[in-house]
């Protein structure tokens, strides 16, 4: 019994007719004959009865006819969906980020994946003190959104836009864009920041900078969420440091200065990993990057 043997069926038992099968499926009515009488012979029953005027099924060609029908739905589905993994069309795929691409490159992708990926299934994770190294090379993630560069040789890194790094105020306070030179200015000044002694590499970027101003900030309040901060400084309860891509969350009473430093944002899969989705997943990041190409001089 092959599949083909079983399509046949399925058409007369439609048609209960075997020279119209015949016809519709292409082969000659002699050759329909023995292939039903084979698969007759092979299941062990007749599945028609047939005379000179009719064809009709028996009840075990009742049955048959029903389960194959379902049956034969199911190997084609399993067939599509085996074809859309193979072209990188479905399957799912696991990304980690840093949290200040939540706002606009992420939901950006997201869509992008949406809509030229419908079939792919996306799970996030946002880490906050684990490393995205260990991560991808103990396959608890496929793709990883990242602020550093991974210097492993299992891995592939590809850089895809730069943004400012901002000093983030109340909308009230007294530090300006057109007033500030220095980050040293603010040395007496309370701040949220994300905890300085984390080894994620924005953790590390601060502590460079504020090595390179000569000060030790006063940290207030310490926080690994961004939304947090930006609702702690729209209280007032202090001033912080964050990527320019926090200015897109939407929260009011605060305002962003641009400071002379900048943040990159990487995407990382290891070596190995040649599937059709994730190659798919990776080009569609880089199309995003392009058309957000996310800095102040070309988003509002």
């Amino acid at each position: 019994m092959d599949l083909q043997q079983i399509r046949y069926f399925l058409v007369l038992a439609k048609e209960l007719h075997f020279w119209k099968t015949a016809e519709q499926v292409y082969i000659t009515q002699s050759s329909l004959s023995r292939k039903i009488q084979a698969l007759e012979e092979e299941v062990g029953t007749k599945l028609f009865e047939r005379n000179k005027r009719n064809v009709k099924l028996t009840d075990a060609g009742v049955f048959f006819k029903e389960r194959w029908e379902q049956l034969l739905d199911e190997i084609d589905r399993t067939h599509q969906h085996t074809k859309n993994i193979g072209e990188g069309k479905s399957g799912r795929i696991s990304i980690s980020y840093p949290g200040s691409i939540a706002y606009v490159f992420l939901p950006s992708l997201l869509d992008k994946l949406a809509n030229s990926l419908p079939k792919l299934k996306v799970e996030l994770m946002e880490p906050v003190d684990i490393s995205q190294e260990k991560l991808l090379l103990d396959y608890h993630i496929d793709l990883a959104l990242s602020r550093d560069k991974i210097q492993n040789m299992g891995i592939i890194t590809l850089p895809l836009f730069s943004e400012s790094i901002c000093l983030v105020v109340p909308e009230g306070h007294w530090m300006k864009e057109e007033n500030f030179t220095s980050l040293e200015e603010l040395k007496d000044e309370k701040f949220i920041l994300s905890g300085l002694h984390h080894s994620t590499y924005f953790a590390s970027l601060l502590r460079g900078m504020f090595h390179k101003y000569n000060f030790e900030p006063d940290i207030h309040i310490e926080s690994d969420f961004g939304g947090m901060i930006l609702n702690l400084v729209a209280k007032g309860l202090g001033i912080s440091i964050l990527p320019y891509s926090f200015k897109f969350a939407a929260r009011a009473n605060v305002r962003f200065i641009s400071l002379p430093e900048e943040v990159r944002l990487f995407v990382n899969w290891r070596k190995n990993d040649n599937r059709a989705i994730l190659k798919n997943v990776i080009e569609l990041s880089k199309k995003v990057a392009a058309d957000w190409d996310i800095n102040e001089n070309n988003l509002p």
